[in-house]
Parts: C-alpha cells; structure tokens; sequence
C-alpha cells in the first residue's frame, strides 16, 4: 500500500501534481467557448515579452526545445560543437540525444564541480555554434555566476561568431538573485528555454525564446521531432497559472531556502550547498550511505506522512550522499528546524 502523503518537501509532489487537483485548478481558467489554441497562443505572448525576445514557442518537453535551438544555431554558424558546463542537463540527463539525434558535440568547459569561468572559456580553441549555460547550474546545487561573468562569458561567445544558449529551466528561481528582469538577464543570450513543470509547477511542457527568424527555424524542427502537438492547451494552462500565482513568491521561496539552510548547518549533521543559497534550491549534504538514507525517508513517509527526497545522489565518498530541496508552495509551510530535524533523522 502506497503511504498518504500529507506534507511535503519534495518540489514535484503528488499534493501539487495529483490530478483531480490540478483539474480542480484548471476549471477555473477554463471558460465557455475558449478555443483550444488560445492558452498556448497567450502563453508564447506572454514569455515572449517576460524575456523582451520577438518569438516564444510552446514545446512538450525542454529536451526537445534545447536540442532544438541547439541544432538551429549549428546549422547557422556550419559548426557541430557545444560549448557548457561537464554537468549541464543535456550532458547528464537526456541520454545524449544531442548527439544521437542530431549529430552535435558537447565541449565541456570546467571543473565538474565549479561553475564555468572566462578564464576556462580562454582555453576553448575550435569554433563553437554555441555557448549553452544553465542558470542555475542545478547539479551544483544551485549556483550563479555574477553578473559581471555572464556578462564576460556571453561577450566572449558572440565575439567567436557563436550563438548564446540559455537553460532557464530554473531562470524563474534565478532572477531574484541578480534583482534584473527577466528581459535584462534574456537580453544576453540568443535563444532562451524556460520551463513549466519546474519552478511554475505546471504538469508539463516548456516555451523556447529567441528572435522570429530561429523561432521559425526551431518550428520546423520541433515538426520534425513530432512536436508540434494539437493538444497543448493544459500543459500551457498549467504554465499560465504558475505565471500568474507561483512566479510573484519566487523570492519568497529563496528567502525561506536561506532561513532554512542556515538551521541545517547550524545543526552540524549535515551541510548545504551553497551555504547560503543563491536561488529557492540547494542541495544538502549527508554523512551517511546513499542506501541508509533513502531507507530512512521511506520510513518517515510511513510513520508521519512527510515526504522527503527518496533518491539520494551518491558521493564519490560512499559514507555521504546528497539530496536535492527546493522550496515552493507545497514545502513554505515548514519551520527552518523542522526540516534540519528532519535531516537528522536521515541516518
């Protein structure tokens, strides 16, 4: 028997994506008469002019949309090669599909566990089509660079003839940190992928920006890979609510990520990283075997119906292990020492 879920602290729980609740929620975005093309029409609209781009375009998933625009700027520039961090998403979770699917090459560029610099890009020689950075850099637990370096990084890619990518997958949870618009930090980058299941809670679903000639282009392509789907409108309703009810508190998210970090390390079993986050995500790190862990949340769940992250990530160290916290609407309501007492308990 499945345990009932009652709190929780895992971004994509069952409390926020349990069907009857989400279509609880839709009914009251859903009037007589509306035409099934009209959410995804409003939802380009809208994206478009949050990130200050000419185009938006609705795409099932962000894998297909960043291999999209990925492909379009090397079929641009006549060049197969990538540029990003050893851990970037298409990297580390998309079965290289990049590469199966159209032929390209991930360059990557720095440590595997530190952020891209420009003194790491000063070592790129061969040409690139593009420059792909993921703001944040979520396998890191969330870090930004400064301002000044996306700046430099970006500069330095448009300098060499190539495109700027940005994975905004998480840009909404990113924003409040360099205190810009969204337009400001959009207007740096050449194409923009955000998403709509993640930090808008959405089902499903994300939206590529950039200027209408590769939007165009990003168009045929997501044709081609079977894309362009006629049913779109709940996944884009979903993403519209997140617009309108979930992006306001973003910054309220990442402040209670801080309070909540601090009481974690203050416990002293376990550390975040980053110590103070940068954005409502981070991840924490636990003096414990990756098996002992996850153990131990199923048995939380089943004893007080508190979800916690069920798959740790394992540590070059086999006594540690990691798991990933990401504040939103479902976790705001836990206390900072609740969820440090609850780490602890995590052995």
């Amino acid at each position: 028997m499945t345990p009932e879920i009652r709190r929780s602290l895992v971004q994509h729980s069952r409390l926020r994506q349990d069907p009857h609740a989400v279509l609880r929620r839709l009914l009251d975005r859903v009037r007589p008469g509306l035409r099934p093309d009209e959410p995804t029409e409003q939802l380009e609209r809208r994206i478009a002019d949050l990130l200050g781009k000419p185009a938006a375009l609705f795409f099932p998933t962000g894998t297909m949309a960043q291999q999209t625009a990925l492909r379009v700027h090397a079929e641009r520039t006549g060049r197969r090669t990538f540029a990003a961090h050893p851990q970037c998403h298409l990297a580390v979770w998309e079965d290289g599909g990049y590469s199966a699917v159209h032929g390209l090459r991930h360059h990557a560029v720095a440590d595997r566990e530190e952020l891209i610099t420009s003194a790491d890009l000063a070592g790129v020689r061969e040409p690139i089509a593009a420059l792909l950075l993921e703001l944040p850099q979520r396998d890191l637990g969330g870090l930004l660079p400064t301002w000044d370096e996306l700046v430099a990084q970006t500069t330095w890619a448009r300098e060499r003839g190539a495109a700027t990518h940005l994975d905004g997958a998480r840009l909404w949870e990113a924003q409040p940190h360099y205190d810009r618009p969204f337009a400001e930090i959009a207007d740096l980058f050449d194409t923009v992928y955000v998403s709509l299941y993640k930090g808008l809670e959405g089902v499903r679903g994300a939206v590529l920006a950039g200027d209408r000639e590769t939007v165009d282009a990003a168009a045929a392509w997501r044709h081609r890979l079977g894309g362009a789907t006629p049913d779109s409108w709940p996944a884009a309703l979903t993403g519209l609510m997140g617009l309108d009810e979930v992006l306001p508190r973003m910054a309220e998210f990442r402040d209670h990520a801080v309070a909540v970090a601090a009481a974690i390390n203050a416990d002293g079993y376990a550390t975040t990283r980053p110590h103070v986050p940068q954005t409502p995500m981070f991840h924490v790190h636990i003096p414990a075997p990756k098996d002992v862990v996850a153990a131990a949340a199923e048995r939380i769940l089943a004893e007080s119906g508190v979800e916690l992250p069920r798959r740790p990530k394992s540590s070059p160290d086999p006594t540690r292990c990691s798991i990933e916290l990401t504040i939103g609407v479902v976790s705001l309501d836990f206390t900072p020492q609740e969820v440090a007492d609850l780490i602890r308990r995590l052995r």
